[in-house]
């Protein structure tokens, strides 16, 4: 076969730095200012040439983010920990220096382990200066930052090359970011709330220092523009530059902006700039036209509610009585209102603590009107729904201030904007959202950064009610989530279309494993299914010692191979052949599908060659962009990429030295090149031995892909593993997708984002690149309280996701939440939400996990427990009680951090094998809060007993809705049955003397010992007890994005230990009993 010109030179280092490493971390100032750098924009290859926008973003000129300026990121040891924490250039400097700190300062360092109640131990989450759960680690640890949680999400802190060079392939990247950049306002967060049922959720309380923030007021605020004030006190100046200057960071300085970039697309995430943005004036900010009116002690000029001030008429909102000085008097705060949520619990006393259903996210302490229109929980959701006033007060807490964003979940119901006009703030960026204030019909005051804008024409008109001057009943002013059809100014170039690539392992052990036929198969009944239109385009490279192509050229009768041994120096044979119009090459494609699983049935190839085969792949779809989708069943043994086994299967359970970091940077280079192509990596693993998923899970992390992982696949040998292969491909394959996507997360002006969990790239500063997303992944940051809220009464948080939808429409999807702002600890401690508290927790151990170690992750755990009840304990707690006293938001605190050092990603003293590790740390990274909280703490039915009372109706189908029970063997009777779903897996355990009616209606024997012993499938049986237990069990699952497989469990089973190892509440050899646990914390809270 005649070879084309072989490209240039099989794979340079293309990130636009020269032979710097990949960062997500912080950059040395001179890099990011080379004006190598900034020039290096080769434009895209054909049919996607780099393409100007249309016009300019709206209002450019005044109100977009200048980035060309000078702006210095702290150094590396600074960085604590890999996840992908940058410092953000303050609007004001930090305000959590030491000496304003009411309680002790945070350590930066981590001492010897203590674990002390008044100061972070060594294992707390101690912080670099604004938070105190950002990872602190020593400077020794340094060396370690560049190494990367094996393909858990977010990207480890680096050495350094250009932000605006990074990841830009030599071949070009047209959405080439800007060197400086806003703030760390990022675009991911996890999903939240847990599924169908609700228990003790936070009812809208009313703590006792402060009424609920009342309806919105009547009249609306003074029309005239209130002056513009300096961003912070001046008598707080000195101690805020000090804080600045002791993290490094120097304020941006204006510059050039760019517009050829998606950061002058989406708009900056930095707040106002002085010049653009005057700041309200603090005696009368509105807050909102559906917010209360300010705190009568504020108002000493004309407020919100001021008499003579009225909407215009059309413009008219909910009255709402003025709130009085008495409202807000201090003495409230011992009366009688001791609602269950400031109920305090003896931990020790109480020891039936969990909810018999699931947990649902608490509720804000907003007024009715505005928390019906806040955000769905399961899409955004915040570890403390009262937010402190000042980092101070957030310390004292000892808790976690961050968010989890799931924000493609799929959604019955999104209303879509099609309108041509997208209002945003001119200073911001802030798409326009419930929680904005109308001064009047022609203005709108942003929520974020309180600057007054403009009413466009085209907003006057509703499109809903056909109304004219009523801007304020628009959908976009009435939905917390919404999207958008974003107009050509959001394009860099045309929609590109939908391109799937499936690259396949046929080594001989690939063979064996018999994956292929199940791939093939499954791939072959989705081909009609896959999101597209009439522009998808498919192509299929399988691998083993050498790399084959498959030429699906129009006009030939069967699909042509072309194979490439030169694994050194890959290089694409007819490429235009290769990827081609799904629609017009069906019957190529089908007849490749059917033929693939036997064409290398007699393979005596045991080599792996991935490496090089992902180099072919990102070369073939480098022109457009698109989804990879590589299928492993090995080590990579030949080539670039080669690895090494690493575990030493005997002396897992005492090895100290544990591989969490990848042995090489060749895929977190390739996922970087891959990103900067909008080429998004998913690994399927199918492996019986050792794969060191830490490297290979890095082309998935930082390209925004997905891992899957089956342990131990084999057709014969464990056929329980086809099915689970069978469905989640399916689901993988029919999903949506969005591609090319950025995300962005905004917040009011005083909080700050600075470290990033989840699956992507950060591109500038603060903006993800997403090449794909998809509706199963979950993201998480962590947040500080920067300057003060003082005279706020709630602030905002706004995601903004702009994608390319698989129909090739480029669309925006915004979140936006609203949550009040609190002066006292114990309403901090009253909105903790402790599963979100949990959720960033567990992304933090990962991180800490990988850039320390193991066990000063769980240290860390601890303490964090240890640190906040001590905290209670100490400021809130007027009455010093005996016991465990934790308050009510928090009870199940020390028993959710106990799951955790229980899952298999935090256990010790087990044999579990590395990758299974490394594979649920990447789920912790990349799962939405949901199914973290699922796989960390299971929940356990007794299903011989179900009833349909109390059940769902759900499609014609009644859904039992058994009680949970505690994860102990006390709860276990030898004469039930109970169902333990753990996220990914579910065990149905059965009592020696489980009823016999159960036993055959149910299981389809006749007794106990014509059980199976490896039983994976309930038979459908027409008996009442089957119908309950099946449907029950399908509805377990179709909540989910995964396949859990379910395992009949008995006595004697070998699969018993696996139960019971998730009996959070029981002691095993390794682990710590949940009464022993609470005693140890009681030990430490008391010293």
């Amino acid at each position: 076969m005649a070879q084309p010109a072989r490209p240039p030179a099989a794979y340079p280092s293309q990130n636009g730095a020269g032979q710097q490493p990949y960062s997500n971390g912080p950059v040395p100032s001179q890099l990011m200012h080379s004006p190598d750098a900034q020039a290096h924009r080769p434009p895209a290859p054909d049919p996607y040439l780099h393409q100007a926008p249309a016009k300019g973003p709206p209002h450019q000129p005044s109100g977009q983010y200048n980035y060309g300026g000078p702006q210095s990121v702290s150094q590396l040891n600074h960085f604590q920990g890999p996840g992908q924490t940058l410092n953000r250039p303050p609007v004001a400097p930090f305000s959590g220096s030491p000496a304003q700190q009411t309680g002790p300062a945070p350590a930066v360092l981590l001492p010897p382990l203590q674990s002390t109640a008044a100061a972070p131990s060594a294992g707390s989450f101690a912080p670099a200066a604004p938070s105190p759960w950002q990872h602190g680690q020593a400077t020794a640890l340094g060396a370690q930052a560049s190494h990367v949680a094996h393909g858990t999400g977010a990207g480890s802190a680096q050495h350094a090359p250009s932000l605006a060079g990074n990841a830009k392939p030599a071949g070009s990247y047209p959405y080439a970011a800007p060197p400086g950049g806003p703030s760390l306002q990022k675009p991911f967060v996890q999903p939240g709330a847990a599924p169908p049922p609700v228990t003790q959720p936070l009812t809208p309380l009313h703590p006792p220092s402060r009424p609920p923030l009342g309806p919105p007021p009547l009249g609306g605020p003074p029309l005239t523009r209130p002056p513009a004030q300096a961003a912070g006190a001046a008598s707080t100046q000195p101690l805020l530059n000090a804080a600045a200057s002791q993290e490094g960071d120097a304020p941006a300085g204006d510059g050039a902006a760019l517009h050829n970039s998606y950061d002058a697309i989406e708009g900056g995430g930095l707040m106002a700039s002085p010049h653009a943005s005057p700041a309200p004036s603090k005696l009368n900010r509105a807050v909102g036209y559906s917010y209360p009116a300010l705190r009568p002690g504020y108002q000493n000029a004309a407020g919100p509610g001021a008499p003579g001030t009225q909407y215009p008429e059309g413009a008219k909102h909910f009255p709402q009585p003025v709130l009085g000085t008495n409202h807000l008097t201090a003495s409230l705060g011992g009366l009688s209102l001791q609602q269950e949520g400031l109920r305090s619990v003896n931990l020790l006393q109480e020891r039936n603590i969990l909810p018999p259903t699931l947990l649902k996210a608490p509720v804000p302490n907003l007024h009715e009107e505005i928390q019906r229109l806040n955000c769905n929980p399961e899409l955004f959701r915040c570890t403390l729904t009262n937010i402190p006033q000042t980092q101070a007060l957030l310390n004292k807490a000892k808790l976690p201030l961050g968010l989890l964003l799931h924000p493609f979940k799929d959604l019955s119901q999104l209303p879509v904007v099609t309108s041509s006009t997208i209002v945003r703030c001119r200073s911001c960026r802030t798409y326009i959202n419930p929680f904005v204030s109308f001064l009047d019909q022609r203005r709108w005051k942003c929520n974020l950064c309180y600057r007054v804008n403009d009413v466009p024409e085209d907003f006057m008109y509703n499109p809903v009610t056909r109304v004219h001057g009523e801007p304020h009943k628009r959908p976009e002013v009435q939905n917390a989530t919404i999207e958008f059809m974003a107009p050509s100014e959001y394009m860099l170039r045309p929609p590109q279309p939908p391109v799937y690539l499936f690259v396949f392992d046929v080594s001989h052990n690939a063979v064996e494993t018999g994956y292929l036929s199940t791939a093939c198969q499954t791939l072959l009944d989705s081909l009609d299914s896959l999101p597209g239109n009439t522009r998808t385009k498919i192509g299929f490279i399988t691998f083993d010692s050498t790399i084959h192509f498959y030429s699906l050229q129009e006009g030939l009768s069967q699909p042509q191979m072309l194979i490439v041994s030169d694994i050194e120096d890959v290089f694409v044979p007819m490429p235009e052949n290769l990827l081609v119009n799904l629609n017009e090459n069906k019957e190529l494609i089908q007849d490749l599908l059917k033929t693939l699983p036997q064409m290398f049935t007699k393979s005596l190839e045991t080599q792996s060659a991935l490496g090089p085969a992902l180099q072919a792949a990102f070369k073939l779809m480098s022109p457009t962009g698109g989804r990879i989708s590589v299928f492993q069943t090995q080590l990579p043994s030949v080539g670039m990429g080669a690895l090494k086994p690493r575990e030493e299967p005997n002396q897992r359970s005492s090895a100290k030295d544990i591989h969490l970091t990848p042995s090489t940077d060749f895929y977190k280079k390739l996922a970087l090149d891959c990103s900067g192509q909008q080429v998004a990596v998913d690994l399927f693993l199918l492996s019986g031995q050792y794969s060191d998923l830490a490297s290979l899970g890095c082309i998935s992390r930082y390209s925004a892909g997905s891992v899957y992982y089956y342990q131990s696949y084999h057709h014969k040998h464990n056929p329980v593993q086809v099915e689970k292969l069978q469905k989640e491909l399916k689901r993988y394959l029919t999903r949506k997708i969005g591609f090319e996507a950025v995300m962005r997360i905004r917040c009011t002006k005083g909080l700050s984002i600075h470290t990033f969990h989840g699956n992507f790239f950060v591109r500038s500063t603060d903006l993800l690149s997403l090449p794909n997303v998809n509706p199963d992944a979950g993201y998480a940051v962590q947040m500080a309280v920067e300057e003060s809220l003082t005279d706020m009464q709630v602030v905002s948080f706004q995601s903004a996701l702009l994608y390319t939808s698989s129909k090739g429409e480029r669309r925006i999807r915004v979140h936006t939440m609203c949550l009040p702002v609190v002066t006292t600890l114990s309403d901090v401690y009253l909105g903790a939400d402790v599963q979100a508290i949990t959720g960033l927790l567990a992304n933090m151990a990962v991180d800490r996990s990988v850039s320390a170690s193991l066990s000063d992750a769980r240290d860390a755990l601890v303490n964090a427990v240890i640190d906040s009840l001590a905290a209670y304990r100490g400021a809130v707690l007027s009455l010093q009680q005996p016991g465990l006293m934790a308050p009510h938001s928090l009870r199940l605190f020390p028993l959710y951090v106990l799951a955790l050092l229980k899952q298999k990603a935090f256990q010790t003293g087990t044999s579990a094998r590395l990758d299974d590790r490394i594979f649920a740390m990447c789920q912790v990274k990349n799962q939405p809060l949901v199914y973290l909280m699922l796989m960390t703490h299971p929940s356990l039915y007794r299903v011989d007993t179900l009833t349909d009372e109390g059940a769902l109706n759900i499609n014609d189908r009644t859904i039992p809705q058994p009680p949970l029970l505690q994860l102990s063997v006390e709860k276990l009777s030898r004469d039930g049955a109970y169902l333990m779903d753990a996220g990914s897996v579910m065990f149905l355990w059965i009592g020696k003397n489980c009823g016999q009616s159960f036993i055959s209606q149910v299981l389809g024997v006749p007794n106990y010992g014509s059980i199976p012993q490896n039983m994976t499938q309930l038979p459908e049986l027409e008996t009442a007890e089957s119908i309950r237990t099946t449907t029950f069990i399908a509805w377990l699952r179709e909540q989910r994005p995964f396949f859990p497989i379910l395992y009949v469990v008995k006595d004697e089973s070998p699969l018993k230990s696996s139960f019971l190892q998730n009996m959070i509440e029981d002691r095993t050899e390794s682990a710590l009993s949940y009464y022993e646990f609470l005693l140890h914390i009681q030990q430490q809270v008391n010293k």
